[in-house]
């Protein structure tokens, strides 16, 4: 799918912990990445459109040294294939010990405009990476190459990444907490309602931080919703 503008603006305003909520609301409640953590935590939100990687166990045969410089490595395809603003997301199968990814590839992947990285495997060359804008999620440092026990079999295709089906398209959230998947036809409902809830629960903080009680305020009654919206239309 192609994020507008003011998608983008709606899912900036987000939180991982608003959107899963709002996904349950819709029946969905496997759509948070386990075992995934920032290796740079301190950058804004990422969001955009999944373009997925699947790789398979390596085999010795065919991956061997040097496999990596093959024009047919799909891994290669893929990172000179994935569309500006899109999230790249690979299956790493869960294993954390084998890095799906290095600093080389991240820094093209970032020149080319993708909106961040996502694998629930390892990632070598961690030290580079957080200090770099590119959002990278990962289950932690590995330092042993990919062609040691992964083979890249498919791009933009169905994958699981840290327990979670994801589809080319979907769009792919994370910040500080979580990486969080949002199925393609439900983005622009989800990610509106949750810049409002974000704008709601910001007025709540205020309530609590006044010495309210949780009573009547979390969740809002009538008379909390309209001091809402008098400190809405003030700020505003």
């Amino acid at each position: 799918m192609t994020m507008t503008d003011a998608m983008r603006a709606d899912f900036a305003r987000c939180s991982a912990a608003t959107l899963t909520t709002l996904l349950v609301k819709r029946g969905l409640r496997n759509t948070a990445l386990r075992g995934v953590r920032p290796v740079n935590p301190g950058l804004p939100p990422m969001a955009g459109p999944a373009f997925t990687l699947r790789y398979i166990p390596a085999r010795e045969d065919m991956d061997a040294y040097g496999s990596g410089g093959d024009p047919a490595n799909i891994q290669r395809q893929a990172i000179e294939l994935a569309p500006a603003g899109h999230v790249f997301i690979a299956d790493c199968r869960g294993d954390p010990h084998i890095a799906g990814i290095g600093s080389i590839l991240a820094r093209r992947l970032r020149h080319r405009g993708l909106a961040g990285i996502v694998l629930d495997g390892g990632v070598r060359d961690t030290g580079a990476i957080a200090g770099a804008d590119l959002p990278v999620y990962c289950s932690g440092a590995a330092a042993p190459p990919n062609y040691t026990g992964h083979h890249a079999a498919d791009m933009n295709v169905p994958i699981a990444c840290g327990g979670v089906a994801v589809y080319p398209g979907d769009i792919v959230f994370g910040d500080s907490e979580a990486v969080v998947v949002v199925p393609a036809h439900l983005a622009a409902e989800v990610a509106a309602e949750g810049a409002a809830m974000e704008e709601r629960e910001a007025f709540l903080i205020t309530e609590i931080e006044a010495g309210r009680s949780i009573v009547g305020v979390y969740p809002p009654n009538a008379d909390t919703l309209a001091r809402f919206d008098a400190w809405r239309r003030e700020r505003r």
